[in-house]
C-alpha cells in the first residue's frame, strides 16, 4: 500500500498526532505538513478528498473538527519499486486477519497501486477504532490519550502496510494496559 504517513490535524491546521513511516527530518516533517495541511484545508467539501503533492497522494476526511490526512506513494514511485519485486520474483503476504485475504499475492498478478477509496475506508476504520475505545472521539481525547491513539495506530500499520483491520483485535491491548 505504502502509507508515508498518517496525520491528525484540527481545523486550525495545528497537528494533533503524526505518525511517519520513512524518515524525513523535523524542517522537512515541518515543510510538508504545512504545505498539505493548508492545501486540504483551504479545499472546499464538494471537492474530492484527494490530492497529490510532491510524491505523495494525500488521502483525507474530516470527522467534526478533526481532519485525517494519509500520505501514500504515488504511483509512479511504487510501479518503479513492483518492477523490482518482478525481476527478482519476490512474493508478497498479507497478514492473516479480519477483512484481509489469507492468500499469496504476487506483484505479477496484483500491482499494489495506492487504491485511495481503500485508504478512505481504512481512516473510516481508524475512527470507528478510536470511537469503540474513546466513546465518540474528539480532538481533546486525542491530545490527552496521544500514547493510545498512537497505539491505535502501530497496532492497525506497520512499516506503511495496513495488518490490522479488526478493531477487536486493535483495541485488546490498549484494554490490557487499562486494567492494569
Amino acid at each position: 500500500m505504502g502509507i508515508r504517513f498518517v496525520l491528525m490535524v484540527n481545523k486550525q491546521g495545528q497537528t494533533r498526532l503524526a505518525q511517519y513511516y520513512e524518515y524525513l527530518n523535523l524542517e522537512e516533517r515541518r515543510a510538508l505538513e504545512g504545505e498539505i495541511v493548508r492545501k486540504c484545508l483551504a479545499r472546499n467539501e464538494q471537492q474530492c478528498s484527494f490530492v497529490e503533492h510532491r510524491n505523495y497522494k494525500v488521502v483525507y476526511r474530516r470527522y467534526a473538527s478533526l481532519f485525517f490526512l494519509v500520505g501514500v506513494d504515488n504511483e509512479e514511485k511504487l510501479s518503479a519499486l513492483h518492477q523490482l519485486c518482478n525481476n527478482l520474483d519476490l512474493p508478497i503476504y498479507n497478514k492473516s486477519g479480519e477483512g484481509f485475504n489469507h492468500q499469496l499475492i504476487h506483484p505479477k498478478v496484483e500491482a499494489g497501486l495506492p487504491n485511495e477509496l481503500a485508504i478512505l475506508e481504512f481512516i473510516h476504520l481508524l475512527v470507528e477504532t478510536m470511537d469503540r475505545h474513546f466513546g465518540n472521539v474528539c480532538e481533546l481525547d486525542i491530545m490527552f490519550h496521544l500514547e493510545k491513539a498512537h497505539f491505535m495506530l502501530e497496532e492497525m500499520v506497520m512499516n506503511g502496510c495496513i495488518v490490522e483491520t479488526s478493531k477487536s483485535n486493535i483495541l485488546a491491548p490498549i484494554q490490557l494496559m487499562d486494567k492494569a
